[in-house]
């Protein structure tokens, strides 16, 4: 990773009667702001860590990877909002305002803007000799999304959660992690709501994150649960330069 923080960018019975004409500017409107946040997830690095040119071809390897499924992802995710807003412009049916309603609620999810609950797993980070860095929490999160999380927060030591992002950072070495400009300090709290067994599996491959704990000094606990809460919310920060293309 470049010097500096690390940054990363979810049959009726009987025809229904119409809802009124000013359902579909007021929902169009959510999906417009929320589809602008989800393009703007990008990776990007400045200031701390390791240097890109000094990286593993794996290590990259695996960064080129995790940025492909991310593109991927979003790109599906702008063709399902794309016909839905066609499906509302068309006809406004019930069908399709319920279609929109799952799908805000998703994005809604995957931006952080909702508390979420659901399966997962709570992971326990300790660092005695302050070795676990931003780049192992990055690699941490990195994982869980690849192996589906859907939603995500990080706390540390007493101190409130802080929801991870489409546009989350993390900066700073060992003892002196920073999420998003929280400061937080070990033991870390990692919630993730998804697939158990699947998030635990990933994070547990070996040479991954927590064979990298481990060798930091530190320890990562793995412990699943058939409901977890994501609490934490973000805001979603005005556009300053894009607007939605037609």
């Amino acid at each position: 990773m470049p010097e500096g923080r690390h940054e990363f960018h979810d049959t009726p019975e009987s025809a229904p009667p119409r809802r009124p004409r000013l359902l579909f500017p007021a929902l169009a409107g959510l999906l417009i702001v929320l589809l602008g946040v989800a393009i703007a997830t990008q990776v990007r690095t400045t200031e701390s860590g390791d240097g890109l040119d000094s990286a593993r071809p794996a290590d990259l390897l695996v960064l080129l990877d995790n940025l492909n499924r991310t593109e991927a992802a979003l790109r599906q995710e702008i063709t399902a909002l794309e016909s839905t807003l066609t499906s509302l412009e068309q006809n406004g049916s019930e069908a399709a305002l319920d279609e929109a309603r799952a799908r805000l609620s998703a994005l809604s999810i995957q931006v952080g803007t909702v508390p979420a609950t659901g399966p997962g797993v709570v992971l326990t980070v300790t660092d005695p000799v302050r070795g676990v860095g931003s780049d192992v929490v990055l690699d941490m999160i990195q994982e869980l999304r690849a192996a589906g999380a859907e939603a995500i927060q990080i706390a540390g030591a007493g101190a409130a959660p802080v929801r991870i992002g489409v546009d989350s950072w993390v900066t700073g070495p060992g003892g002196a992690v920073v999420v998003d400009d929280v400061p937080l300090v070990a033991p870390y709290t990692v919630t993730a709501i998804g697939d158990g067994p699947t998030l635990a599996a990933a994070l547990n491959i070996p040479g991954g994150v927590v064979d990298t704990v481990a060798r930091t000094g530190g320890t990562l606990v793995i412990e699943q649960s058939p409901q977890v809460d994501v609490s934490a919310l973000r805001q979603i920060e005005a556009r300053q330069y894009s607007q939605p293309g037609n």
